[in-house]
């Protein structure tokens, strides 16, 4: 299913007052941000790597991010989640960004993409 019928099943499933195609854009625009925040210690994004676990944008345009780290001790634990806010917070349309951070379930390799395993030589 692409973003758009996503958006379009989400935005009728939940009465979203968000129009569809807005919504698309806006799903869009948001991992493309998600995109450009890199784990300082892997060369992939945190979106191909499967760092985040869920985004929910309320009608108020306000994203809500789950997300986690590769390892709870993470150097980066205390900074990554304003990078994913400043990232996401760029996007045309969006309120504000709340990042929640989590480790159940544990991250592991598996949630990786395959241009994320091919990035770090996995694949």
């Amino acid at each position: 299913m692409s973003v758009e019928e996503n958006a379009e099943t989400a935005s009728a499933e939940t009465g979203s007052s968000i129009p569809p195609e807005e919504l698309a854009r806006l799903s869009d625009d948001i991992v493309s941000a998600l995109k450009t925040v890199y784990d300082p210690e892997i060369p992939a994004d945190i979106f191909e790597l499967g760092l985040i676990y869920k985004i929910d944008v309320d009608d108020d345009r306000m994203v809500k991010i789950d997300m986690t780290l590769t390892a709870p001790g993470c150097p980066v634990a205390g900074e990554m989640p304003a990078w994913v806010e400043n990232a996401v917070s760029t996007v045309e349309g969006v309120s504000g960004v709340e990042v929640e951070m989590t480790f159940d379930p544990p991250w592991t390799p598996d949630r990786m993409s395959e241009e994320a395993k091919i990035a770090v030589g996995w694949y």
